[in-house]
């Protein structure tokens, strides 16, 4: 599978930032799928409180931050895909190569978390998610398999996703 650059996935959050902020300042209503919630804010400085898996599947392959800068969790196709924590969704298709259908949510102006090879995202750029709500389903698009490819990035630099979440 082809890897994506760090410059591509921040990329990638800054523009769809920018389109997330472009369509929260305009007059007309969204569609239901992709209206913003108001409701919660986030705080750009708040700290994760705690990290919750994204999925129940085992790790089938572990986080080298030479080769593999996320791990890879197994599942069966359309098994629930949950935020790790509570955020905002700054990037939701299928523009980033190698990661087929990607989720990226910013959980506050240090950590992202990014979601790949989904069947089916549930989930809309620019809206808020709570840590636990299902936003998508696990797939196979630009894989082999189906399984979730699962990255935290901390300051747009991928960290060991095991380091922070809790230990099954």
């Amino acid at each position: 599978m082809q890897r994506v650059s760090e410059t591509n996935v921040k990329n990638a959050a800054g523009s769809a930032t920018a389109a997330a902020k472009s369509a929260a300042t305009q007059s007309e209503p969204s569609l239901p799928s992709h209206s913003l919630s108001t409701a919660k804010t986030p705080t750009p400085n708040a700290p994760v409180d705690r990290w919750f898996w994204p999925a129940e599947g085992a790790v089938s392959r572990a986080y080298s931050a030479e080769r593999h800068k996320g791990i890879e969790l197994v599942g069966e196709r359309g098994s629930p895909v949950m935020a790790t924590a509570a955020g905002v969704v700054v990037y939701a298709g299928t523009g980033v190569t190698g990661y087929g259908a990607l989720l990226i949510v910013k959980h506050n102006d240090t950590y992202l978390s990014a979601y790949g090879h989904n069947d089916a995202l549930l989930v809309a750029e620019g809206q808020q998610v709570d840590a636990g709500q299902v936003i998508a389903r696990m797939g196979s698009t630009s894989s082999d398999s189906v399984k979730l490819h699962f990255e935290i990035r901390r300051n747009g630099r991928p960290v060991n996703p095991t380091s922070l979440l809790p230990q099954r």
